[in-house]
């Protein structure tokens, strides 16, 4: 049983460095990394925060990133969100995990942790960690009315540690991506709780017993090139980075279309 909901329309059917903004993939340089790059707090692992966009927008102009992710600057994303580099993005493995993050070395820094999710990939990194935020994200991390003097700093040092992901009310949601036919089947995977990522996702026919594997399209983007025409309602199951499987049966309906949202009843 699912719900779906179109990319378009909601249908319920039974869901100097002052002036430094390096973008995803753009001016910043690759750096050799030592020993300065550890963090002696427990728990916490030293990093490097840019920021990119607007300056209290999402990142991407288009509210997108490389994980496939749409509408990052709405909830549950509500824009706090971060470009990773390959420790971080893991080639599309990454996506949708959470962290948190905190600085403390300059004098608009709160200290306090916030919590983003990884939904694009920085290609250049500047540290052996380097969170590129959205503008919302660099400026949460701030003293109250302090945000634009923090991201005025360019670029910071900060702490982060990996935490799981947590979206109250929210199932397990894919969206079917355009162009996707009877032979071939293309499927964004999002809000998953806990380590908020999937590793492998499956998918079974109706009036099948057996499994088949999908492919890592792009992102968080899987896809099934069938050398037949697939036969729905799909069950699909994932596989997070622990290891943790979750089945949705029946989530993708006989009567499915590209360029929707289909939501499950299950969750992590």
């Amino acid at each position: 049983m699912a719900t779906t909901l179109s990319s378009t329309v909601v249908v319920a059917l039974g869901a100097p460095l002052f002036l430094l903004l390096v973008t995803c993939g753009s001016c910043a340089r690759p750096v050799s990394f030592n020993a300065s790059d550890l963090t002696a707090d427990p728990g916490w692992d030293a990093a490097r925060a840019t920021w990119y966009g607007a300056p209290t927008g999402a990142g991407p102009d288009d509210d997108g990133g490389a994980c496939g992710f749409k509408n990052v600057n709405l909830p549950p994303f509500s824009a706090m969100t971060s470009c990773g580099n390959e420790p971080l993005f893991k080639d599309g493995k990454g996506c949708g995990s959470c962290y948190q993050i905190r600085c403390q070395n300059h004098p608009a820094c709160s200290g306090n942790p916030e919590t983003v999710i990884i939904t694009d990939m920085n290609y250049y990194p500047v540290a052996k960690y380097h969170f590129d935020l959205s503008g919302t994200a660099f400026g949460a991390m701030a003293k109250p009315g302090r945000n634009d003097e923090l991201r005025h700093a360019g670029i910071i040092d900060i702490q982060f540690k990996r935490v799981p992901c947590n979206y109250p009310g929210q199932k397990v949601t894919f969206h079917v991506e355009e162009g996707s036919n009877p032979v071939y089947f293309a499927v964004l995977v999002e809000f998953e709780d806990g380590d908020g990522d999937a590793v492998q996702v499956d998918l079974m026919e109706a009036n099948s017993a057996s499994w088949t594997p999908m492919r890592e399209s792009w992102g968080s983007i899987w896809r099934l090139d069938s050398g037949h025409r697939l036969t729905a309602p799909f069950s699909l199951r994932i596989t997070n980075e622990s290891g943790k499987t979750l089945v949705a049966d029946h989530v993708i309906p006989a009567n499915w279309v590209p360029n929707t949202y289909y939501r499950s009843i299950v969750q992590y």
